[in-house]
């Protein structure tokens, strides 16, 4: 099962190196590191040293949800972009390889992360596309980098994470926490954690189902602490931050964790530079679900972003 799934990982890693993106490891400071894949053509070497120069072509940013890294999240989505964009993705701290001895956990500090990896990568402007928990990280780096982040594609997110959003969904899952729910100690808890997070269920072999649940599950005690650090008190999420970008929220109808109802609702709050669609016979997991439909929603914003 392990050597199937190591298989799985290699064959996805050479689709990535076929569409043009290379794996690198970034020192963003000492003792905090970041794995991203990144245009190959970005990569220069003076003196058998590699230098990143700008993208020719406009830079897109792929940040991942919660239960996976950025390359088994995104990997269609890099398919289809690479021939028109300069793609980056990254593993946001203590996923796939990317790791910190300092002890913030927040998600402006995964921002803040994101952000210095894009300078060392020598990436001016960027068009950011987050999922989940990558769109907790989004917002909150469109608020601090505007500079950075010109638009935006968010999917089954929101702004804040309140405690009574978060008390009523925990409820309605039959967990105690988050970490419950999105670190799954068993198959069952996998199989539970997939169930909420997809509109049906896929069918997939044994050993990947067994693959995910050995390798994207590591570091739980940071990842548990990045949970509790999303909750904030109801009343710090009154306020909604001025977005200068265009952001397009892109939906699963079936989200589970976050409806469209609610995603309306934010919508609303977001103002009239934000824009809204949903995708039929998709949840919380709509790039992996329907990678078609929601790749050409993602091309169509993007380009009218150029």
């Amino acid at each position: 099962m392990g050597l199937l799934f190591t298989g799985l990982t290699r064959l996805l890693h050479g689709l990535m190196q076929l569409a043009g993106l290379t794996p690198k490891i970034l020192e963003i400071e000492p003792g905090t590191i970041m794995n991203i894949w990144i245009p190959q053509e970005t990569i220069v070497e003076v003196d058998d040293i590699p230098q990143y120069i700008p993208p020719k072509k406009p830079a897109v940013l792929l940040v991942h949800c919660f239960a996976m890294d950025g390359i088994f999240l995104w990997f269609p989505q890099v398919l289809a972009l690479t021939r028109t964009y300069s793609v980056y993705v990254p593993d946001l701290l203590f996923f796939g390889g990317s790791t910190t001895n300092r002890n913030e956990r927040s998600a402006s500090f995964q921002a803040e992360f994101l952000a210095k990896g894009m300078k060392i990568l020598s990436v001016e402007k960027v068009a950011l596309v987050g999922l989940s928990y990558g769109g907790f990280v989004g917002f909150e780096m469109a608020k601090l980098y505007p500079n950075l982040v010109h638009s935006m594609v968010v999917s089954s997110t929101v702004i804040k994470l309140t405690e009574s959003l978060s008390h009523e969904s925990c409820k309605r899952f039959g967990v105690s926490s988050w970490a419950d729910l999105l670190l799954p100690e068993t198959m069952e808890g996998l199989i539970r954690m997939l169930t909420a997070g997809a509109h049906k269920m896929p069918w997939l072999p044994d050993f990947i189902y067994r693959g995910i649940f050995e390798t994207m599950f590591n570091n739980r005690k940071e990842r548990s602490e990045l949970l509790a650090a999303l909750v904030v008190p109801d009343n710090d999420a009154s306020t909604v931050a001025k977005y200068s970008q265009r952001i397009h929220m892109l939906w699963g109808e079936e989200d589970k964790i976050f409806s469209y109802e609610l995603a309306k609702a934010m919508k609303a709050r977001l103002g009239a530079k934000t824009t809204i669609e949903y995708i039929k016979s998709a949840g919380h997991l709509l790039p992996l679900e329907q990678p078609l439909a929601y790749n050409r929603h993602l091309k169509r914003f993007l380009a009218s972003c150029v």
